[in-house]
């Protein structure tokens, strides 16, 4: 006889595999974006615009919960991060108690309603010369606080100078929150797009990326499938789509692909196979593969990404403080550095002329100090791109990187 047991109860099951990759993490924070009078020297500012589909928190800190809103509202956040003395790249470093201080935390030096007139000045104000903005659309399990403060993380460490925009959706904020969380994600495909296409609409606007992480992926997708089917294409604007640990079925990709048609081009995936939080989205998916895990060993699955022009990116073999292996484009040095470094050469992530994955390797060996560490830098490659060019490129670079140390040993031993 087989014993049928309520959805709930695998969905419950399933979610509490990810409790032992939480049980490390210092205790999330709560109610911390109460603002504070003023920073201090060598501390850095993001200026961002924040627009959400989230309901108002009447408790101080929350700002907005994670239920649903009516519509969309739209803050002015200035996040403070703290000097690089005490900081490194990737890490956030939230606030232990209210107020925050900005000598060693993130706090926030200004939450303000924005209307039409506020934006143009916050716009004109944040905008660099290149006239680039950056979209960040955020995973599940994330409240309006964690959303703040990991894109100004993301947005300051990539260094892009790019006009910064988070779209937060209406996550609960709990590991529990699955189903919640995935409907939300559908509840606010209408005002992403909207987003999207305002921002592109400006004439003011050079250039567009849009970065999405986990269940974020899938929301942004649908946004962006929903554009091209309305307009006939992407708006020319949007350079670069980077979808980071997509907690997304591999075969809805698919379909979204076939509707937004040869734009597809644009899109760069972070995918690791050791991704802990896609394993249990797998089994609550019943057993069908998440995009951001793929297995990119496989020559089918590196031959369908190249079919359709997909550039992947695979993070497998990086190391970061996240102990779900969930978000190590951000929490990576390398990796966010890296990105940093094609968007502001102007390059789209996803240009074939060279894989972000050959500028991530060539990024660890050029930092490396000394023979040793070069020798370790090139045997642990944090990342290898799925495009034919990028891995030979690679390749090279290992073989002549080794023949500059064994150059440089044998003028140090007279050999």
């Amino acid at each position: 006889m087989t014993t049928s047991f309520p959805r709930r109860s695998a969905v419950a099951a399933a979610l509490t595999l990810l409790v032992p990759g939480l049980a490390g993490c210092a205790a999330r924070p709560y109610a911390t974006l109460q603002t504070v009078g003023a920073t201090v020297p060598g501390a850095h500012l993001v200026d961002m615009l924040v627009a959400t589909t989230r309901a108002p928190s009447p408790v101080p800190g929350v700002v907005f919960s994670g239920e649903r809103g009516p519509g969309l509202s739209v803050e002015n956040i200035v996040v403070s991060i703290p000097p690089d003395a005490v900081r490194r790249p990737g890490a956030v470093i939230y606030p232990r108690r209210n107020p925050g201080d900005p000598a060693r935390e993130f706090v926030a030096l200004k939450i303000a309603p924005i209307e039409a007139k506020g934006a143009e000045d916050w716009y004109q104000r944040v905008a660099g010369p290149k006239r680039r903005v950056l979209i960040f659309v955020h995973g599940f399990n994330s409240t309006y606080e964690e959303a703040v403060f990991r894109f100004a993380q993301i947005s300051h460490d990539t260094g892009v100078n790019a006009a910064p925009i988070l779209f937060t959706w209406p996550s609960q904020g709990s590991i529990f929150g699955y189903l919640y969380d995935r409907e939300s994600a559908n509840y606010s495909r209408d005002s992403l797009e909207r987003i999207i296409e305002d921002t592109a609409a400006r004439p003011d606007v050079g250039e567009i990326t849009v970065m999405a992480h986990s269940m974020g992926s899938w929301l942004t997708m649908e946004a962006l499938r929903q554009t091209a089917i309305r307009r006939g294409r992407l708006p020319a604007k949007l350079t670069n789509v980077i979808l980071a640990s997509p907690d997304l079925d591999v075969d809805v990709f698919q379909e979204q692909l076939d509707e937004i048609g040869p734009e597809r081009s644009r899109i760069t995936i972070f995918t690791s196979k050791d991704d802990r939080a896609l394993l249990v989205s797998r089994r609550l998916a019943g057993g069908v593969q998440r995009l951001g895990a793929v297995d990119l060993t496989k020559p089918e699955v590196q031959a369908t990404f190249e079919r359709r022009g997909i550039d992947v990116v695979d993070l497998t073999g990086v190391r970061a403080g996240d102990g779900l292996n969930h978000t190590k484009f951000a929490e990576s040095a390398d990796v966010v550095q890296s990105i940093g470094r094609r968007l502001i050469a102007g390059d789209r992530v996803s240009d074939s002329r060279l894989g972000l994955g050959e500028t991530i390797g060539a990024a660890a060996i050029g930092t490396a100090q000394g023979v040793g560490s070069a020798i370790s830098a090139t045997v642990n490659l944090p990342a290898a791109a799925v495009d034919a060019g990028a891995r030979e490129r690679l390749a090279r670079q290992v073989e002549e990187t080794a023949a500059s140390l064994g150059g440089s040993l044998q003028t140090a031993t007279g050999r």
